[in-house]
C-alpha cells in the first residue's frame, strides 16, 4: 500500500516536470497576418519567398526564424497592407539592404563580375593552359650517328643476352 502511494505522488510529479521541460516549443510565436483580401496575403507570400534573410544568407524570410527576417515579415506586410506593389516593396528592401536581399539580383555594373566571374575565370585558365602547351619546346628524337651507334650495339648486346 506504501509503494503504490509513493507512485501516486510520483506521476502528477513527472507529468509536472515533463510540462515544464517541454512548455517553450509551445511558447514559440507563430506570424498570423489579417488581409483586406486574397491578392494581399498572395502578395505577401510570393514577397516573403523572394526575399533573402539578410542573417541566414540561405534562407528566405518565410522560412528564417532569424528576428531581423521577422521583422522584415512584418516590414512587408505593412507595406502589403498600405497598398504598395510587389516592385515597390521589394524597391524598398533593396534601398535598406541592398541587392544581398533579393535571390537574383539584377546585372548592375557593380554586380557584374559576380555574374561573369565564372565564365572569365574558365576563359583566362584555358588561355594560361593555351599559352603554357605553346611555350614547351618539342622534343625532339632524333639521334647523331654516335648516339645511333651505341644503342645498335646495346640492342645487339640485349639480343645476345636473351639467347644465352
Amino acid at each position: 500500500m506504501i509503494q503504490l502511494n509513493k507512485v501516486n505522488t510520483l506521476i502528477p510529479l513527472l507529468l509536472a516536470a515533463c510540462m515544464i521541460l517541454f512548455s517553450h516549443a509551445s511558447q514559440a510565436a507563430i506570424d498570423t497576418f489579417e488581409f483586406e483580401n486574397a491578392q494581399q496575403e498572395k502578395t505577401f507570400h510570393e514577397l516573403t519567398k523572394l526575399l533573402r534573410c539578410p542573417k541566414c544568407q540561405n534562407q528566405n524570410i518565410a522560412d528564417s526564424n532569424a528576428e531581423l527576417a521577422k521583422d522584415l515579415r512584418n516590414k512587408t506586410y505593412e507595406l502589403v497592407k498600405q497598398g504598395q506593389s510587389k516592385d515597390q516593396v521589394v524597391d524598398y528592401m533593396v534601398a535598406r539592404f541592398g541587392n544581398f536581399v533579393r535571390y537574383d539580383p539584377p546585372v548592375t555594373p557593380a554586380t557584374i563580375f559576380l555574374w561573369l566571374g565564372p565564365l572569365l575565370f574558365v576563359v583566362f585558365g584555358l588561355l594560361v593552359l593555351i599559352r603554357q602547351i605553346k611555350k614547351q619546346p618539342a622534343k625532339e628524337d632524333n639521334l647523331d650517328d654516335q648516339e645511333q651507334q651505341k644503342l645498335q650495339q646495346l640492342l645487339k648486346q640485349h639480343a645476345k643476352d636473351t639467347k644465352s
